[in-house]
């Protein structure tokens, strides 16, 4: 475990200046260590020389106040940075998951990760307010004072330059011990959170078939691994600290006991031996609290190297959107913009097939309207090309401004995998160009608009699920989304629980499709994309989505979704058939 990890100073502007002022602080620390010193044994030996000490009181008083106020400062200077770099390290984890997509986030843990971003960070608070600013003290005070030792009395720094490179040796070799406990301390707790996380969310299905109370003693077992895991960390942590403080002692009492011997024999001042002896527990002390420190500080090191991982991942996946992806500002339009084409040249029917095989595997086949010429490529047209998700068969087509492309074929298909390869949530082999742009580079939020079978919905209004993403909503633009949705009945304002909860399957579904919708009017050069969206609606609400969807498609939008239901037919202008074998 690095004392201090390079990244952090990278990746937290807040830590640097931290560093800045701990140095500062560290200084003058040093400064009043050895001012104070020289007082008190100039105090003591006027004491008994008979001379007045009034002066040298008054400085102590100061100095030793001044060294509270430096103290008191250093830890509120610490927690001030801890605050400020866990708020950048968290702002910089979104931004980098955000670059790194949903696909990358679907393989990871995700309760694991909240735990890194949630108590690891805050575990800072003791790396910045007590780990570092010792470190930055053992720095500077430490070489400084083993000087002055020298300076006053060379034997003495003598033997603190010869005892005190031990000390780190032993933490350097404890240390090494102390990260494995640690980080299997650390795994384990994010272990609990995920599988308390996947228990909670399941509680209803596993309480249905009798399995709640395993799944409680599953828990109970992690926590009281983790308690043992804990106690592992502590027991290493006591041991590090008595083998510090045992050394530092020894090598003081080394120090005092040569200082004694030499006093005794006439060798040395007393100024000078009592000067010596007060500065030679200085010289340990800041080595000493970075051991004692390093422990408690060990949490919070830990999460940070898990937010640095997926700080460098993200960094290695910043890609430059072509200026086709850049001119799709989020929200830049409103319901009232111009429909974007003019679809004639395209009617809906079943005018040609298309078919790729290969021996024993399936194919896909794309029905569709043929204009009567070649279309020009227009600046919102979805072209996709040989498109491969994992094992299953390539996929072509072209989704073109007002027309509805409709992706259908039994189970296990492919249908919601291509949906997932185009939003970035699985990688793909093959072409998919949206505006002249692959969509690899583009970011989802800026050329989909997408609704999937699970609602996704938020804590709050119904109104801030459907204008999720928006900074200015629009009331009668949500309101308009909603009835679209054929969700005219539910009431923006209505207040949602933890994931949508107070509606029903349907209505989280026809509000989740709202949102889509609401989202695609924002700018309506955006890909309108469903999956599933009538699975949770009876046979007469679906014909009013169907309808919705068609009319907003004869308005000049891209319209992509997939349905199981023979009824998306009527509306579709091509039909991309998977899983069909030829």
């Amino acid at each position: 475990m690095k004392p201090v990890d390079p990244r952090l100073l990278r990746y937290a502007g807040a830590a640097r200046g931290f560093f800045v002022l701990a140095a500062v602080i560290g200084v003058l620390q040093t400064v009043v260590v050895i001012a104070f010193a020289w007082f008190l044994t100039d105090a003591v030996t006027g004491v008994l020389a008979g001379r007045s000490v009034v002066a040298s009181l008054v400085w102590l008083l100061g100095l030793a106040l001044l060294r509270g106020a430096l103290i008191a400062a250093s830890d509120a200077a610490g927690t001030a940075a801890a605050a400020r770099t866990g708020m950048q390290l968290r702002s910089g984890l979104i931004r980098a998951v955000g670059r790194l997509g949903p696909g990358w986030l679907a393989g990871r843990n995700q309760a694991s990760l909240a735990v890194t971003a949630g108590h690891g960070l805050e575990a800072l608070d003791t790396y910045f307010s007590r780990y570092l600013p010792q470190l930055v003290l053992t720095v500077i005070a430490t070489p400084v004072i083993v000087l002055v030792m020298w300076w006053q009395d060379w034997p003495s720094g003598l033997t603190a330059t010869i005892t005190l490179p031990l000390i780190p040796l032993f933490l350097i070799l404890i240390g090494i011990a102390t990260r494995t406990v640690q980080r299997k301390q650390w795994q384990t707790l994010q272990h609990l959170a995920a599988r308390f996380a996947d228990t909670v969310q399941g509680l209803a299905t596993l309480r249905l078939f009798g399995r709640d109370r395993r799944a409680a003693t599953q828990i109970e077992a992690t926590a009281d691994q983790y308690r043992r895991e804990t106690m592992k960390v502590l027991r290493f942590s006591f041991l590090s600290g008595f083998a510090m403080e045992l050394l530092a002692s020894l090598a003081v009492a080394l120090i005092a006991v040569t200082v004694g011997f030499r006093l005794l024999a006439g060798d040395m001042p007393l100024e000078v031996g009592l000067f010596v002896l007060l500065l030679a527990p200085e010289a340990f002390l800041p080595i000493r609290q970075v051991g004692v420190q390093f422990h408690a500080a060990a949490e919070g090191v830990a999460a940070t190297e898990d937010v640095f991982d997926v700080l460098d991942a993200g960094g290695s996946q910043v890609s430059t959107p072509s200026p086709s992806a850049r001119s799709l500002n989020p929200f830049r339009l409103r319901r009232s913009a111009p429909s974007l084409n003019d679809p004639q040249g395209f009617g809906r029917g079943s005018l040609s097939e298309r078919s790729e095989t290969k021996r024993g595997e399936r194919a896909e086949r794309v029905e569709a309207a043929t204009p009567v010429e070649s279309a020009p490529v227009e600046a919102a047209t979805l072209h996709v090309a040989d498109l491969r998700v994992r094992d299953l068969p390539p996929v072509s087509f072209t989704a073109r401004p007002g027309t509805i492309t409709l992706i259908e074929g039994p189970s296990g298909s492919g249908k919601s995998s291509l949906l997932a390869a185009l939003r970035g949530a699985t990688d793909f082999e093959g072409d998919a160009v949206f505006a002249g742009g692959d969509v690899r580079t583009l970011a989802p939020s800026d050329w989909l608009a997408w609704a999937g079978q699970a609602p996704g919905l938020m804590q709050g209004t119904i109104a801030s699920s459907v204008a999720l993403g928006d900074p200015d909503p629009d009331a009668d633009g949500i309101r308009q989304a909603l009835d679209d949705a054929c969700a005219a009945d539910l009431d923006p304002a209505q207040e949602l629980g933890v994931q949508g909860s107070g509606l029903s399957g349907g209505q989280a579904q026809r509000v989740a499709v709202a949102r889509a919708l609401y989202r695609h009017a924002a700018d309506p050069a955006r890909v309108l994309t469903l999956d599933e969206p009538s699975s949770a609606l009876d046979a007469g609400t679906e014909a009013r989505l169907w309808a919705a969807l068609r009319e907003r498609a004869d308005a000049g939008a891209t319209v992509l979704f997939v349905s199981h239901r023979r009824t998306a037919r009527a509306i579709a202008d091509q039909v991309v058939a998977l899983g069909v074998v030829v």
